[in-house]
């Protein structure tokens, strides 16, 4: 649930970047800080973990094993 939220969190924060040329998490965190680093790099890696973890939730893609 975790690895979702921030992926959630990712996927808006582009979406604002996209659309507004705002960036969500640096506004909140500060520009060029440790802890904005920190939520890119937690961002990432669940990304990564949903990927991986993908087949083993998705009913149409467990269904074609």
């Amino acid at each position: 649930m975790a690895t979702y939220l921030l992926v959630v969190v990712g996927a808006l924060n582009w979406g604002l970047m996209g659309l507004f040329d705002i960036n969500l998490v640096s506004s909140l965190l500060g520009d060029g800080t440790m802890l904005e680093k920190i939520v890119y790099i937690l961002v990432g890696l669940s990304a990564v973990i949903d990927v991986m973890m993908h087949m083993s939730y998705c009913k149409m893609c467990s269904s074609k094993k």
